[in-house]
């Protein structure tokens, strides 16, 4: 299941639709919010306090899903059964601040495509307010968390079937 699917609860139907009764159903998702995807947030939480406009393109905005609750509920809602969620944390280490950076300069993806449309000034911006709002070692590697959500769940068995 990606956070680009235009419609995520016909998406998880048509993944019940294709397995076997008493199959299982997984999909995960990057956690955009709140102590999530630490490197994606401590961007934009840097890029709203200077642009307004930031706000529409920040994934934890626009990716709703990217939670532990919404996830169980559209498996459940897709009519799958013994549904469970949990989190997968990912250790995320960069050698330096020019390391976590330098990802964002590429243009592809949401905050990197961000970043390409803004002018000079404002890039420049940014970049200083991330430098000194992330926390850094003492041998100047910056430590962060990523976390994903994943769920699975059993599709019904077939009435009167023991498997």
């Amino acid at each position: 299941m990606g956070n680009f699917v235009p419609d995520p609860a016909r998406a998880a139907a048509e993944m019940v639709r294709v397995v076997r009764p008493g199959g299982w159903v997984g999909v995960y998702l990057w956690d955009y919010g709140e102590g999530g995807m630490r490197a994606i947030r401590a961007f934009w939480d840097a890029a709203r306090a200077i642009d307004r406009r930031a706000r529409a393109l920040d994934e934890a905005a626009r990716f709703p899903l990217c939670g532990l609750t919404p996830l169980r509920e559209l498996l459940i809602g897709a009519g799958l059964d013994e549904v469970e969620a949990r989190a997968i944390n990912v250790p995320t280490r960069f050698e330096d601040f020019d390391d976590y950076w330098s990802p964002f300069l590429g243009g592809q993806g949401p905050a990197p495509g961000y970043l390409a449309s803004l002018p000079d000034g404002h890039r420049a911006e940014l970049r200083e307010r991330l430098r000194t709002a992330l926390p850094r070692a003492a041998d100047g590697s910056i430590a962060l968390t990523a976390r994903a959500w994943t769920a699975r769940g059993r599709r019904r068995r077939a009435r009167g079937s023991p498997c």
